[in-house]
Parts: C-alpha cells; sequence; structure tokens
C-alpha cells in the first residue's frame, strides 16, 4: 500500500520547531486609524527579567487573560479595548499599549484618559525605563500642517512612507510627560501595512536610544584610556636609557598594571559596544524599510538622525579601536622589555657562573696545595716511625745504621703516601662523576 512521504520517518533537529516558528514569532498587529499607542521598553537581565516577566504573568491573570508560556519571549493579550503587545529581549522587554482614540478637536496628543493611565500603571516593572514613546496614528492628507502644529520646526523630521500612502514625523524631543512623540498621518494604508510601519517606526525609537547607550560608556572611558596612551609612550621612553634590572623590573610591573586596567575597561565596554553596533543597524534597516522621499525641505527621518547618531557611533567604534590597539601595543612593549629582563638575568647569571668557576679553579689549587702539604706533612710521620724502629733495632743488636736507614727510607715512605693519595683522589673523583652521571 503506498502512503505520502512523512517525516516521522526521519530524525528531527531537536530545535527545527524553534527556528521555523521564529519567523512568526512577532507578527504585526492589524491597526485602523485613529489609534494611540503607548511604548515601554524597561532594561533588565538575569533575575531583575525573571522579576519582570512574573509580574506581567501576575498582571494578566488578575485581568482574566492567559499568561505566556514558558520560554514565551512574545505575548499579546487584550483588556476591554486596550491591546497590550509584551516582547522580552536579551537585555530589555518592551510593552506596547494599543488604545482606540477618536479624534476631536479638544482632545490633546497622545491623550488616552484616566481608566487607561491607571491600567497601564498598573502593571509595574523593576527593570530601569529607557524608552517612553506617544505615537499617534491619524487618519489625515494634511501631513505637513498637523506636524507643524505639533512639533518644534527646528527640530522637526518628516518623510513620506515607501511603502504607500502615509507620513511619520517628530522632533524626538521629549514632552512634559517624559514621552517621545510621533505621529504617523495615514492616508489610505491598509490595516496589515498600517501595522507594520507602526511596529517598524516605534522600533526605531526603542533601538536609537538602546544604541546611544554606547555612547555615555566611551566618554566615561576616554580618560582612562588617554591616561594608558600617554604613560605607555612615557614607560617606552624610560625603557631606551633603562639599565639597571631593577628599574626594568619596575617598569615591567607598571606595564603589567596598565594592561590589566586597560583590559578590565574593555571586558566591561565589549558587549555595550557591540550591542549599540547591533542596534544601530537594525535602525538602518528599519529606515531603508519604511523611508520614501522628503517632504517641504525638511529633513527625512535617516539625515536627521544620521546628523546625531553617525559621530555617536563613531565614537563608539573608535573607542573600540583604541582599546584593541593599545592592547597590542602594551604587550609588544611588555614582551621587549621582558625579553630585556631576561638577558640582563642570563648576563648576570653567566657572571656568577664564571665567578663559581673562578672560585674552583681556586679551590683545586688550594687543595693540590693541602695535597701536596698532607704528603709531606704524612711522609714525615711515617718516616718518624721508621726512624724509631731502626734505632730499636740498632739497640737491639742488628747491624743497622739508623740515620743512613733513615735517609734512605725517605724517598720511598713520600712516595708510597703520594700513590696512595693519588689513588684515594681518583677514586673519589671516580665516585662523584658516576653521581653527577645518575643524576
Amino acid at each position: 500500500m503506498n502512503r505520502d512521504l512523512d517525516l516521522a520517518d526521519f530524525e528531527l533537529h531537536p530545535q527545527r520547531g524553534a527556528v521555523l516558528a521564529e519567523v512568526h514569532a512577532r507578527p504585526f498587529t492589524r491597526l485602523t486609524a485613529p489609534v494611540t499607542v503607548l511604548r515601554f521598553a524597561f532594561l533588565g537581565q538575569g533575575e531583575v527579567a525573571e522579576a519582570d516577566r512574573q509580574s506581567f504573568v501576575a498582571f494578566c491573570m488578575s485581568h482574566g487573560q492567559a499568561p505566556p508560556d514558558a520560554g514565551t519571549k512574545h505575548h499579546q493579550v487584550m483588556i476591554g479595548d486596550t491591546q497590550l503587545r509584551w516582547e522580552q529581549h536579551s537585555e530589555f522587554s518592551t510593552f506596547t499599549w494599543i488604545l482606540s482614540s477618536p479624534q476631536t478637536p479638544a482632545r490633546r496628543f497622545g491623550e488616552i484618559g484616566e481608566e487607561s493611565a491607571a491600567l497601564i500603571r498598573s502593571l509595574r516593572q523593576s527593570g530601569q525605563l529607557l524608552v517612553a514613546v506617544k505615537l499617534e496614528v491619524e487618519q489625515t492628507s494634511a501631513a505637513l500642517e498637523r506636524a507643524q502644529q505639533l512639533f518644534e520646526r527646528g527640530s522637526l523630521a518628516i518623510a513620506a512612507v515607501r511603502s504607500g500612502p502615509a507620513v511619520v514625523a517628530s522632533d524626538f524631543r521629549t514632552d512634559d510627560q517624559g514621552f517621545v512623540r510621533i505621529l504617523v498621518c495615514n492616508d489610505g494604508l491598509s490595516p496589515g501595512r498600517l501595522g507594520a510601519l507602526v511596529q517598524r517606526v516605534l522600533e526605531i525609537e526603542t533601538y536609537r536610544t538602546l544604541a546611544l547607550l554606547g555612547l555615555p560608556a566611551a566618554l566615561e572611558l576616554a580618560p582612562a584610556v588617554d591616561h594608558i596612551g600617554r604613560r605607555l609612550v612615557e614607560v617606552l621612553e624610560e625603557m631606551q636609557g633603562a639599565e639597571d634590572l631593577k628599574l626594568n623590573n619596575h617598569l615591567l610591573t607598571e606595564l603589567t598594571a596598565l594592561a590589566a586596567s586597560l583590559e578590565r575597561g574593555a571586558a566591561g565596554s565589549s558587549f555595550r559596544f557591540g550591542a549599540s553596533r547591533a542596534y544601530n543597524d537594525i535602525v538602518q534597516a528599519r529606515l531603508a524599510v519604511i523611508e520614501g522621499g522628503e517632504i517641504a525641505g525638511y529633513p527625512t527621518w535617516s539625515s536627521f538622525l544620521a546628523r546625531r547618531m553617525a559621530p555617536a557611533m563613531r565614537t563608539c567604534a573608535t573607542m573600540e579601536d583604541r582599546q584593541a590597539d593599545l592592547s597590542i601595543k602594551l604587550a609588544r612593549a611588555a614582551d621587549l622589555l621582558r625579553t630585556r629582563v631576561d638577558v640582563e638575568l642570563e648576563e648576570q647569571n653567566r657572571d656568577l657562573l664564571r665567578s663559581m668557576d673562578e672560585r674552583t679553579r681556586l679551590q683545586l689549587r688550594l687543595q693540590s696545595t693541602v695535597e701536596g702539604l698532607s704528603v709531606a706533612a704524612i711522609g714525615y710521620y711515617v718516616v718518624s716511625l721508621f726512624g724509631y724502629l731502626a734505632k730499636g733495632a740498632h739497640d737491639g743488636g742488628l747491624h743497622v745504621e739508623p740515620s743512613l736507614a733513615t735517609a734512605i727510607f725517605v724517598p720511598v715512605a713520600v712516595a708510597v703516601v703520594w700513590i696512595v693519595t693519588r689513588n684515594i683522589r681518583r677514586r673519589h673523583l671516580k665516585h662523584d662523576e658516576m653521581s653527577g652521571a645518575h643524576d
């Protein structure tokens, strides 16, 4: 019996489902103008992120909504007419509140009402608030006039949308309540395209703010990096004239301390600079997707942000490059100085060995002298004993002349003592050589 090919016949990768589902993890929300959107981003990692997640779970359950599943990074709930999107990222979480906002002449920009404000305040987060955005979508064709009413003309950035009849505008300043205000004027986008546009605009403001977190870190590191660079030059100048081993050791210790200080700063800032690059890439990608042309001579979002973000990103990149360059130079200087210290130590060891060899030669000479004296002394005692023996034999009646016999015995005694002493020394030297070979 024939049957269709079933993937159950294969061994599936354990992460296949998660990888395939990732492209659908954060779908666009279909929107219809007019609508007000509030976006909050809270920084938080580790225990803080988990605490914020549990707060969101409790919030959902308290309003009769299903909480997110374990491991889920995106969740969406409806509480009355208010829609809430929650997203958790590597170092921050976002809460996007979507509220219907009928346009009335007396209504202020971004006004949401006390009931909605109380609902938003009830969701407490322990992470630090970084991004707060009020985005208003209005159904109008008079985008330029509306933008000029709301924003400061000196800071106004406005651009047509590439995907259809819509305009985005903002001055990227905070209002009296601390929100950055963004206006989206829709003149015919479908709900799907409008939802995609709003999400991308919110991502631009969110990631723009996160990208600029690298600038304070770079400015904070600048004095320390400048000091390390200047001190490195001074140490290199001192190295040229340093001939004393103690001074070279001191310079090597200082170079090691400078390298440790630099690496500590680089380790603490590497994540921040890398994240800033990634966030800036996302901002540029979103701008390339949504922007069309300029309007009435006002700068587009790309040109406006480029004048402000590009220098900040270059500062971060420059600081990162300086840290890497200084690290290499410190390593080279330390290697050079360590080589000089090693050479000086080897010269000291050579001089020490030379002095030890000289002392050894002196000891050998002294030993030879002592051995000669020892032979003479031992020979003297042997001859003296022989003299007593000869006198005793003469007194006993033997025909022996003590003085003559003693005189004849002197060279014999000295020769025998010298031969015995020499053999003993040879045996000792041979034993020492064998012991050194075993070691």
